[in-house]
């Protein structure tokens, strides 16, 4: 199994960027699938999920609701965070999630800086 992000970078405050992490050995559409980030000194939290199946339940956190949005692609089996009106608190390495039941399966990580 393999999940691997892609889409960080540097951005200014109140821009945008766009995560991508696609998935290979798994049907991602069968798994909840989540964004999660880790700032440094601190621990990882959760940013948003999605649900497997067909309706997908979406959940984020109260940080990131309105300017945050996760989606996926089941065809190309990939997950995407889009994220707007960035500000230097978004600053983390940014993890893709898959989870069904106790299998949890993580990517390498991707960095997002946001500059004041």
């Amino acid at each position: 199994v393999q999940l691997v992000e892609s889409g960080g970078g540097l951005v200014q405050a109140g821009g945008s960027l766009s995560l991508s992490c696609a998935a290979s050995g798994i049907r991602l559409r069968m798994y909840t699938m989540g964004w999660y980030r880790q700032a440094p000194g601190k621990e990882r939290e959760l940013v948003a999920t999605i649900t497997g199946l067909i309706t997908g339940a979406y959940n984020y956190a109260d940080s990131v609701k309105g300017r945050f949005t996760i989606s996926r692609d089941n065809a190309q089996n990939t997950l995407y965070l889009h994220m707007d009106n960035l500000k230097p608190d978004d600053t983390a390495v940014y993890f893709c999630n898959a989870q069904q039941n106790s299998i949890r399966y993580w990517g390498q990580g991707t960095q997002v800086t946001v500059s004041s």
